[in-house]
């Protein structure tokens, strides 16, 4: 029993290696919002590009590392489940930021898209949480959403900061999901 519960923390370990490369690149993509509302230097977009590739590598090592054992419970109903949750929550995260995202731009209040789209991100995080058993997310998830709320009462809704908290968010989630020892299994 023991060596199993093992053997699932080093499968999530690598699911937590592929949720990190998925942070690292959509972090780097927001913060190039940041970067491009703000008119920042090709400094700036570069320090993105060497950050975003360093936590990806980091990330894909974890992966390597761990895909054996994930690979032993690939074709496990646990996995197969979670697999088509993951697809159907990010499937209606697309459609309902381009479906409100129309309907925003088109009754004229298309400066709320942003925070519309981040706090949708964020909100998708909640059921990932539960499938994944990562409660990690729902700290990402509900900075996401406070994010979402609460930088457009600050700053307004067209400012840059959107981008940057929620390219940090996602990058500090990357972080957190590569620390050592980042899987706990309940017995």
């Amino acid at each position: 029993m023991q060596a199993m519960q093992f053997t699932k923390a080093d499968a999530r370990l690598g699911n937590r290696g592929t949720g990190a490369m998925f942070f690292s690149v959509f972090g780097a993509v927001w913060l190039f919002g940041w970067a491009s509302g703000v008119h920042a230097g090709a400094g700036w977009f570069a320090a993105i590009v060497i950050v975003a590739a360093i936590l990806f590598a980091v990330a894909m090592q974890r992966y390597r590392r761990d895909a054996p054992e994930a690979a032993r419970f690939k074709d496990s109903p646990e996995r197969r489940r979670a697999g088509r949750v993951f697809n159907i929550v990010n499937s209606a995260q697309w459609i309902a930021i381009v479906g409100l995202g129309l309907v925003l731009g088109n009754t004229g209040h298309g400066a709320w898209i942003i925070p519309m789209a981040i706090g949708i991100v964020g909100l998708h995080f909640y059921p990932l949480a539960v499938v994944f058993r990562n409660p990690m997310h729902y700290f990402t998830g509900s900075a996401m959403v406070a994010l979402a709320i609460g930088y457009p009462l600050l700053a307004g809704p067209r400012s840059p900061v959107g981008f940057l908290g929620a390219g940090l968010i996602l990058w500090l989630s990357a972080a957190w999901a590569l620390r050592p020892h980042a899987v706990q299994v309940a017995s």
